[in-house]
């Protein structure tokens, strides 16, 4: 046992030292930074936040790169370092209403108050793929090659004042209001608008058509919310319950489960009746203070349903919402998410239950990514004595149904198949 232990240990310790060339790939390829990343692959980014649940741009693109690209172990990176984290209080809810807002659609008011704010999306894009940008990738490469092979910085003459030391123009140069003043990164999102927008749901809200989300059974304002990462998720759920574990729920999944109930697993064809993105204020109240502080901008994307409902129970024919947020620029989990946190509202408005999107126990206990792929993956492990086991069961049956004459039967029905 102990001998089979050591020699695994170096076994391992190799396989590590092989996993660390895979990642590094081909080393006449110039090495791919986590700023680049951070930059360039800010989707992956912002998936792995929301899913891994911290908000860190810099150590969730890190993540990224050690996970080889892999987001699934990313998130379980992410996740991991997360719990090593103090908790010293709660933010105050942020208020989304007041988001400075980059994007904002909604399929239910062609004209909104302020206008539909397309922003930057693949909606209208032709999913051609761009030949161009291998051009420039290589040009890239080239300019890289270029630089590695100019003198070090410590022989380079020093810059003189007032002298650029690249050929683009300062910031200084550039017109007011530009993208030059507002520089786009996962911690500095893309210049945003210069003011928020009321919510389309106040609209219908306001004339009595859909519930406001106090009625709709959460928690209310008095009530401190449920905290999955403290407590463990009990069943039934309370609705902040499952919306935090939707949150950190795996897209694929979510999404997957959203197309059910389009498809009649759960009869459901909402509305958009808002999409946002943008970033919002977070505010915490610390204890020596006694009064709410901004701590920083977190950027967001939500999305709210709009869904037809007949009513029912004293209960007048209305519109009901599903809710779906999420860190970042991630509009497929927070519209997916909204999909099926109103689909586990069945129960609510007493409606049948006829798809698995609409089922909380299976919902909220396959959807964690991180667990499911613990599960999953143990399968990778050692089961020696599981299966030696399994084996000598398996041949004490045959060797029962050979006494017996059933081998022969069985043998026979096999071949008349």
């Amino acid at each position: 046992m102990y001998v089979a232990v050591k020699g695994g240990e170096k076994a391992i310790n190799a396989a590590h030292r092989l996993l660390a060339q895979v990642r590094r790939g081909d080393t006449a390829v110039p090495e791919l930074g986590v700023d680049q990343i951070m930059e360039q692959l800010s989707l992956s980014v912002d998936r792995v936040m929301a899913e891994g649940a911290l908000y860190a741009p810099e150590l969730a693109a890190l993540a990224v790169k050690q996970a080889r690209g892999d987001l699934v172990e990313a998130i379980f990176l992410l996740r991991a370092f997360r719990t090593t984290l103090s908790r010293f209080g709660s933010s105050l809810p942020v208020d989304t209403a007041a988001m400075r807002v980059r994007r904002r659609i909604s399929a239910t008011y062609k004209d909104l108050p302020g206008g539909q704010i397309l922003g930057h999306t693949f909606d209208y894009t032709h999913r051609l793929l761009d030949a161009s940008l291998l051009t420039r990738a290589a040009e890239g490469l080239q300019a890289s090659k270029a630089e590695t092979a100019r003198p070090s910085a410590a022989h380079a003459c020093p810059a003189q004042p007032g002298i650029a030391t690249n050929s683009r123009a300062p910031d200084s140069a550039a017109p007011a209001n530009s993208v030059a003043e507002q520089p786009s990164s996962p911690a500095n999102p893309l210049p945003e608008a210069p003011r928020s927008y009321a919510k389309v749901m106040d609209f219908l809200e306001k004339e009595g058509l859909l519930p406001t989300p106090a009625k709709e059974g959460t928690n209310g304002a008095a009530a401190a919310p449920a905290d999955i990462t403290r407590s463990a998720l009990t069943l039934p759920a309370g609705r902040d319950a499952r919306l935090q574990n939707l949150a950190r729920g795996d897209e694929g999944l979510m999404l997957a489960l959203a197309y059910s109930t389009q498809r009649g697993y759960g009869s459901t064809h909402p509305f958009a009746g808002e999409l946002r993105m943008g970033s919002v204020e977070v505010r915490f109240v610390p204890e020596e203070l006694g009064f709410a502080v901004v701590v920083g901008r977190l950027p967001l994307t939500e999305c709210e349903t709009v869904n037809k409902f007949h009513g029912g129970n004293g209960v007048k024919p209305c519109f009901t919402r599903g809710y779906g947020l999420s860190f970042g620029e991630n509009e497929r989990k927070a519209l997916s998410m909204a999909l099926v946190d109103r689909a586990l509202q069945s129960g609510d408005y007493d409606e049948p239950v006829k798809g698995p999107a609409q089922d909380e126990e299976f919902v909220l206990s396959h959807s964690d990514n991180v667990e499911a792929s613990g599960f999953v993956q143990h399968l990778k492990l050692p089961h020696y004595v599981d299966f030696q086991a399994e084996l000598a069961l398996v041949r004490g049956m045959r060797q029962a149904m050979e006494t017996t004459g059933g081998a022969g039967h069985s043998a026979a029905e096999g071949e008349q198949e």
